[in-house]
């Protein structure tokens, strides 16, 4: 994101995400350093939560106060440790990633987050590592591969504890969900087959805010 606000292709969305950002908690150095190199480094950075969105995350966690949560997807690993920072004592996020090339860069980041203790790292699928896990979870952030999310809603919700919430990243799609010219793009589909799935789930509450590229917080209420 542009910080200078003078830059060609600098928009009131810029502005109103710099006026964000400076108005909610800042980014501590470690986050600063993994969203700097995850742009660097990485093909697809933008897959990075990044302030924004990181600090709902955080605050989420706060209020939910999950004692086990699961995250699928990890990416570089923004996410998890803003969710890893603000659990409560005894807390513990188990985060999957699928692409064994990230381990090493994922590790160097949370091996350097005073809340590595918190965190257990699992390489693979998550549709076959989390049945492995024998847990059930108060907390669940879905930001993992869009054509597989229906998949995942049918699996995660059978180890989401009554009461727990599911957060999944990407439901608007950059608004493709809306937009004719993707009814046969695969990931919109799925997304959208994913947000069909829930609004019509009779086990759960659902709310929808336009944070980034849409986050859907989805509430077990059996």
């Amino acid at each position: 994101m542009s910080t200078s606000g003078q830059g060609i292709g600098y928009t009131g969305e810029d502005r109103i995400e710099e006026y964000i950002s400076a108005h909610i908690q800042p980014e501590s150095s470690l986050l600063k350093r993994i969203y700097r190199e995850t742009n660097l480094k990485m093909l697809n950075p933008r897959m990075a939560s990044g302030h924004i969105q990181g600090r709902l995350i955080s605050m989420f966690v706060s209020m939910i106060r999950p004692q086990m949560v699961l995250e699928v997807g990890t990416f570089t690993g923004y996410a998890t440790l803003c969710i890893a920072e603000s659990l409560p004592e005894g807390g513990r996020v188990h985060t999957i990633e699928i692409d064994d090339e990230l381990e090493d860069f994922i590790r160097k980041g949370f091996d350097d987050s005073p809340f590595s203790d918190r965190i257990i790292l699992h390489i693979g699928d998550a549709l076959e590592t989390v049945p492995g896990l024998g847990l059930m979870f108060d907390m669940i952030f879905l930001d993992a591969e869009k054509r597989e999310y229906p998949d995942y809603y049918n699996v995660l919700m059978d180890y989401l504890k009554p009461g727990g919430y599911m957060l999944a990243d990407n439901t608007l799609w950059d608004g493709h969900v809306v937009d004719s010219n993707y009814d046969s793009d695969p990931q919109t589909v799925a997304v959208k087959r994913f947000n069909d799935m829930a609004a019509a789930d009779g086990r759960v509450e659902v709310a929808m805010i336009p944070v980034r590229d849409g986050l859907t917080i989805i509430r077990k209420t059996d």
